[in-house]
């Protein structure tokens, strides 16, 4: 495996540690131990847990906005909504990991920022600034759809962390409905 495939393995076993111990309660011995690889190899292709954590966190978003721009790919605008929308349920329902470390990001972000560490979030905030104008461009730039938008997947978010299934049949056309006229 080369160091580059090698790194996107940690990426994703980081993903998965991290977004069910947290920030805190991951080590990186567990990523490494989940790799198969060294703790000292871990830290050739990452400088610190730090930056481990990061990579997962951007990978995560990236998957998101990947997923919108894909779903919203050719379609007209008036069915753009729905289709990324459909498939962030799909995102959230087929990989529950995904969700938890997304919430995990927030809380880490909060709790660094919290200890005067700023820049941890910036980070974060650089990749998030991606995701919006990504939704705002396939929503013609209309700043009401695009907050409302991620509004209600805030909303599928926490309610999903508390238990509801991310395909819920109460949530069919749940963002038709949130769709400003």
């Amino acid at each position: 495996m080369s160091a580059e495939e090698r790194r996107e393995s940690v990426i994703r076993a980081a993903m998965s540690e991290f977004a069910h111990g947290g920030y805190n309660g991951t080590s990186t011995e567990a990523i490494a131990r989940r790799v198969g690889v060294s703790q000292p190899y871990l830290f050739r292709l990452f400088p610190n847990k730090q930056a481990i954590f990061l990579a997962a966190a951007q990978y995560c978003i990236t998957i998101t906005r990947e997923a919108f721009a894909k779903a919203a790919e050719g379609l007209p605008p008036e069915e753009r909504l729905g289709a990324m929308a459909a498939a962030y349920q799909a995102l959230i329902h087929d990989d529950p990991e995904r969700l938890l470390m997304q919430m995990q990001v927030y809380v880490a972000v909060a709790a660094a920022e919290a200890e005067g560490d700023r820049e941890f979030g910036e980070v974060i905030r650089r990749s998030w600034q991606e995701l919006w104008d990504t939704v705002h461009l396939e929503l013609g730039a209309d700043i009401d759809e695009t907050t409302t938008f991620l509004a209600y997947g805030m909303l599928v978010n926490t309610l999903v962390s508390l238990g509801f299934p991310a395909g819920h049949r109460n949530w069919e056309g749940f963002y038709e409905v949130a769709r400003p006229e």
